[in-house]
């Protein structure tokens, strides 16, 4: 089994952007390369979607602009549709994260499109895309479940994997369980699928902690053989268009965990921690995260005299 771990940070984009108020862009742009010295593999700065439906990443932009780059580090935003990834490529994103649910009912609410529009203007980004060096990963949101329709069927699931794969040739895909209805006997068996449908391919996991099963979907698809993993600092975030979302799994839960276990992960956890103190009076209240209230499970304490 495969003990080197790839931590992806989407604290900026996926923890942010159900945050109701404005987060100052110099404030974002200042955890972004603080997160950039902590040993991540990736950060998702932003996501270039309309304003009016995500007040708070109307910044993107200007974000992207700001920050400072990490050679070690791929920056990458996420874009819906074709006027996002022109802005995304003049930001200069090194990755283009695509999206589009799996379930046609929350990619309506999400992207307001149906699967087939998105799909087809994914083949128009693409012709964008050709050429550069940006790299471009497709997320399936929703691929465990969907507020609206219930469980995913794997066919349908595993058929969009397919389209993503051999007709887009995209580079890299993320499974997302947008929602957080994923369990890990489902994950397990999703991702080994996934894995020996396509073993070459880079696959992420995007979970989040909605009903308290996220690290447990982290330690099925190790099993299944994922090597990638998106977390936000804090456990923040949440899908702003899905009934009930909370927040994603938290980055220095996740590190912290595997740690434990004796997986490598290259990430410095008293960093997130550090940063993850800070996080309650930048958004004005407190975090999820656990380790940062209870400390590392190797902090000892003097007993009473």
């Amino acid at each position: 089994m495969n003990r080197k771990l790839h931590i992806q940070e989407v604290v900026t984009r996926d923890g942010f952007q159900i945050e109701p108020i404005f987060i100052p862009t110099a404030e974002k742009v200042k955890l972004i390369n603080a997160l950039s010295q902590t040993g991540v593999r990736k950060i998702e700065v932003t996501s270039f979607v309309s304003p009016k439906a995500v007040p708070q990443l109307k910044d993107a932009a200007t974000v992207f602009e700001n920050i400072e780059r990490n050679e070690h580090v791929t920056y990458t935003a996420l874009v819906p549709n074709v006027k996002g990834a022109i802005r995304a490529i003049e930001a200069g994103a090194d990755e283009i994260n695509l999206v589009m649910s799996v379930s046609e009912s929350h990619n309506i609410k999400n992207v307001q499109k149906t699967t087939e529009q998105s799909l087809h203007e994914f083949k128009e980004i693409l012709k964008m895309t050709k050429g550069t060096n940006i790299v471009v990963n497709g997320s399936l949101a929703t691929s465990f479940g969907c507020p609206f329709e219930g469980e995913i069927p794997e066919q349908r699931l595993f058929h969009f994997l397919q389209t993503y794969v051999e007709e887009l040739e995209l580079d890299s895909v993320t499974f997302a369980d947008t929602t957080g209805m994923a369990h890990p006997r489902q994950v397990e068996n999703r991702m080994k699928k996934a894995v020996e449908m396509y073993p070459t391919l880079p696959i992420t996991v995007h979970f989040h902690n909605t009903r308290g099963m996220g690290l447990a979907n982290v330690i099925a698809a190790i099993n299944a053989g994922i090597t990638r993993f998106d977390a936000a600092l804090g456990g923040l975030g949440g899908c702003p268009f899905a009934p009930g979302a909370t927040g994603n799994i938290c980055t220095e839960d996740l590190v912290h965990m595997l740690d434990a276990i004796g997986y490598e992960t290259a990430v410095d956890v008293d960093k997130l921690i550090a940063l993850s103190k800070q996080l309650p009076k930048l958004i004005g209240k407190d975090v999820p995260g656990q380790v940062v209230k209870a400390g590392k499970i190797t902090d000892l304490h003097p007993m009473d005299e």
